[in-house]
């Protein structure tokens, strides 16, 4: 029988082609179909990608259909991340830390947990931006998810002062108990009291500028300050306006999506991740959404 054409991929599909996909709700907004499946085309890999909508509620029975139906691993994004921590028969430290998995990799009938974005993060950091955070000084906007991942990694990386700033103060314990004993005691701060705060690492993890017109507060933004927005659309915010005017270092969310997309990859294949490839799809997918 001769193998059929993925309508995701566009690639012929047989009996030998591994799956790996996206579980979230919705999930028809994710980059991820199209990174992963350009990486796969620019390797020659007989893999495929595709989008998985599970709704709130079906969690369990997802994570077992990817043992029972073959998969080789799968993503998670919202809102399924911290119940795919309490499902996985093991994880790693960063998923423990974080108590959310943005991995799955199936081995023989056992899910294997992982969260790429703390280590994605600190890719991008040193790769992208050429910052080393050792002894440095940073602010990060919010207490979610991205946010303790992000502050992971730069406990990780030996940062040397780190400012979380929220409206609520009593929301930042989980990221204190994250990133507890990995590095320097974190200072949680009102948003409004960051207002001209010196600092060397400025990273937005709120959903603040997604409209094009709101920015959290603004700390001394100058040259040799680098200043993160992790909203990869739209493509400039005005956070990241701000810096550029300053003339300080300026940076959407684009890289750390990429980055702990690669890392994936490399979960689910063991094989090291086509970045551009990947990078050029991502630009491509967004060029046609906009």
């Amino acid at each position: 029988m001769n193998a059929s054409a993925d309508p995701v991929s566009g690639s012929p599909i047989g009996g030998a082609t591994h799956v790996a996909g996206v579980i979230g709700w919705p999930v028809e907004h994710s980059l991820s179909p199209a990174i992963h499946n350009a990486a796969f085309a620019s390797l020659g890999m007989d893999w495929v990608y595709v989008p998985l909508p599970v709704a709130p509620g079906a969690m369990r029975a997802a994570a077992d259909g990817l043992v029972s139906l073959g998969f080789r691993g799968a993503n998670v994004t919202m809102p399924h991340k911290t119940e795919s921590a309490e499902l996985a028969h093991e994880l790693s430290d960063d998923a423990r830390r974080l108590r959310a998995v943005n991995t799955f990799v199936v081995v023989g009938d056992r899910l294997h947990g992982h969260n790429t974005d703390a280590p994605g993060f600190d890719r991008f950091l040193r790769r992208d931006v050429g910052m080393d955070p050792a002894g440095r000084s940073a602010l990060v906007f919010g207490a979610g998810g991205a946010a303790r991942a992000v502050a992971l990694a730069l406990a990780h990386g030996g940062v040397g002062e780190l400012r979380v700033a929220v409206r609520e103060v009593s929301r930042a314990e989980d990221l204190r108990a994250a990133v507890e004993g990995t590095g320097p005691d974190i200072e949680v701060v009102p948003f409004e009291s960051v207002e001209g705060m010196r600092t060397d690492v400025v990273v937005n993890a709120t959903p603040l500028g997604a409209d094009g017109s709101t920015a959290p507060p603004m700390p001394s933004l100058a040259p040799g300050v680098v200043v993160v927005d992790l909203l990869y659309r739209p493509v400039s915010t005005p956070l990241l306006a701000a810096a550029r005017e300053a003339g300080a270092e300026a940076f959407g969310g684009l890289g750390l999506l990429l980055h702990q997309a690669a890392l994936a990859f490399e979960l689910f294949t063991g094989t090291p991740a086509p970045l551009e490839a990947m990078s050029a799809a991502a630009l491509g997918a967004l060029a046609e959404r906009n």
